[in-house]
């Protein structure tokens, strides 16, 4: 019942985070997070199989927004 409206706000939230990155970093930077975040998303699943679920989420998580911080976003805050 879930599944498609939960998909949905991924699949929104991943939109709005590529066209933000684009515009501050270019499309190439973008790209690469976009790929992450999918990447991330896909290897959230076996990875829960190993380590748990909230484990594979904080783990998928962390690295999501680490990948984040260090292409998109260090050098903004840098600024500030």
């Amino acid at each position: 019942m879930y599944g498609r409206s939960v998909g949905a706000v991924r699949v929104t939230a991943g939109g709005w985070c590529a066209r933000s990155w684009a515009r501050r970093t270019g499309p190439v930077t973008a790209g690469v997070l976009l790929g992450i975040y999918i990447a991330r998303f896909v290897g959230s699943h076996p990875l829960a199989k190993g380590i748990g679920a909230w484990p594979a989420v904080l783990t998928v998580a962390a690295v999501s927004g680490a990948s984040a911080w260090i292409l998109a976003d260090r050098e903004t805050a840098a600024a500030t």
